[in-house]
């Protein structure tokens, strides 16, 4: 669906981003635990009201800022690919969005906090697991594709299965990041452990 650049809905949609984004800063300085909605009013300069009426549940505050975390995140990612104006082709979009899972400043650790959290919802929540499962049939299938692109183009290493490497490799970036967001392992090491598994499809 587009977004309203003008009127009245497009007010509303600059008052929940800015809303979701006070969300994702707390979270960057705080934790998930410290998000409330008289905490988030404070950081977004706005009422406890109107917090409130945009999100009258903490669970939708979360919910805000997974999706706000995920268009942040995509702008990133079409910013990264499409650099100095040329096409970074399969291999380079597949690292990109795969190394996006993965925190490396504060702002992707805002978001990857929020979306573990997320993702840790969907153990009890069957409609969060719903929409979960939707989001990564999306992104399993994008990378499958973008495998396959390159497998037709033979840069593939012989026996590589597209859509099972897809599930795999984004299984491992989100345990990595899990890893590197409670310290059980760097940053750094993480995004070389994903290149080297990806690396290791290719010729």
């Amino acid at each position: 669906m587009a977004h309203r650049t003008r009127g009245p809905g497009a007010q509303h949609e600059q008052r929940r981003n800015e809303i979701a984004d006070a969300v994702l800063a707390i979270v960057a300085d705080r934790g998930l635990a410290a998000v409330s909605q008289t905490a988030v009013a404070a950081q977004a300069g706005v009422s406890p009201g109107r917090v409130q009426h945009y999100f009258p549940a903490k669970q939708k505050l979360i919910e805000a800022a997974f999706e706000r975390g995920n268009a942040l995140s995509s702008t990133r990612i079409a910013t990264k690919t499409t650099a100095n104006g040329t096409d970074a082709g399969p291999r380079g979009v597949l690292t990109v969005v795969l190394t996006e899972l993965i925190p490396y400043d504060a702002v992707t650790r805002a978001h990857l906090r929020v979306r573990q959290s997320f993702t840790a919802a969907a153990l009890a929540d069957d409609a969060i697991a719903d929409r979960l499962r939707d989001d990564y049939a999306r992104l399993h299938t994008r990378l499958a594709e973008l495998l396959r692109q390159d497998q037709a183009a033979g840069r593939l290493r012989p026996g590589v299965e597209p859509d099972q490497e897809a599930v795999t490799l984004v299984a491992l970036a989100e345990g990595l990041a899990y890893y590197v967001l409670i310290g059980v392992y760097p940053a750094d090491a993480a995004r070389d452990r994903l290149h080297t598994a990806i690396s290791g499809l290719y010729r």
